[in-house]
């Protein structure tokens, strides 16, 4: 049977309330996206991310009075009147597929690709990551996180552990293992992130290797080969301490989530010394790498 699809828009504070109420008010299934062109980011250590500007699409019955439900959510959120929206019919098959045609499998290293789970890997004997788009943020096609897959795909990583310091998706940590790490321990906030992390983990194989875990739930004292964080310079200048602490003599920092070349040069002063990074680059993006001295 055909289907009523709404979408609203909403900012962060009135994005999850609205979802909810979807659900509470018939909705078959809701999604959260960007609606402003941003990427999903730990803007709070405190709390669960989410965008400044958020698309809440809801997938309805067909003879669904969308007046009224558009009536309900101005009261909800307590506007004047009803909040930017867009309502579509579509079919079974329509809504079943159609945000599926927007992935497709993504090259992010020499022989590392991300792969939708419906879509055939292009190159089978790669390394393949098997990722679907979700709310915890990481699918490899944005640039913070392409960079961060791509610096992985070439370093040698046999025998090595990495700590992910905002894992979202979990894909850095899932990568590494596939590339041959012995250890990944996949550190987030939110909750969301850290079940979505899992449950990404199992659709790819990983069965060892893989410590999902809240930041206070890491050893006081632990040290990684090499860690990765992709979240926003602010946070990583108010972790700085706690994240150069845990890498090991000899071992790599990777500081992604930085947006311009100003915001990667107000970080730095916060690692370096004793780490001299380089810096990598894309569509205005960066990521810095740096190794510790031994």
């Amino acid at each position: 049977m055909p289907w009523l699809k709404l979408r609203l828009h909403a900012n962060q504070d009135q994005a999850q309330a609205l979802a909810d109420a979807f659900e509470e008010w018939g909705a078959i299934s809701v999604t959260l996206e960007d609606a402003a062109d941003q990427p999903l980011f730990e803007t709070h250590w405190d709390r669960s991310p989410l965008w400044s500007e958020v698309q809440v699409t809801g997938l309805f019955p067909e003879h669904t009075d969308t007046d009224d439900i558009l009536s309900r959510a101005r009261e909800r959120l307590s506007l004047a009147e009803n909040p930017p929206h867009q309502i579509d019919l579509l079919g079974d098959e329509d809504w079943a597929h159609s945000w599926m045609a927007h992935y497709k499998p993504l090259q992010v290293g020499c022989h590392l690709w991300v792969v939708p789970s419906w879509c055939e890997p292009p190159e089978p004997d790669a390394v393949n990551i098997i990722l679907d788009p979700g709310l915890a943020f990481g699918t490899g096609d944005h640039p913070t996180t392409s960079l961060c897959l791509e610096w992985l795909s070439e370093q040698p990583l046999q025998d090595k552990t990495v700590l992910d310091y905002g894992c979202g998706s979990g894909i850095l940590s899932i990568t590494a293992l596939k590339l041959g790490a012995t250890q990944a321990f996949a550190v987030d906030i939110d909750a969301l992130a850290l079940d979505v992390t899992r449950r990404n983990a199992a659709h790819n194989g990983i069965h060892s290797g893989l410590n999902v875990m809240l930041p206070s739930e890491l050893p006081p004292n632990f040290q990684a080969d090499i860690v990765i964080a992709n979240i926003l310079f602010g946070t990583l200048i108010e972790l700085a301490a706690e994240i150069k602490a845990r890498i090991r003599p000899g071992g790599w920092l990777v500081l992604s989530g930085l947006l311009g070349s100003d915001q990667a040069t107000e970080v730095r002063p916060y690692y370096e010394p004793p780490f001299e990074f380089t810096l990598h680059e894309r569509q205005k993006w960066m990521l810095l790498a740096g190794r510790k001295p031994g």
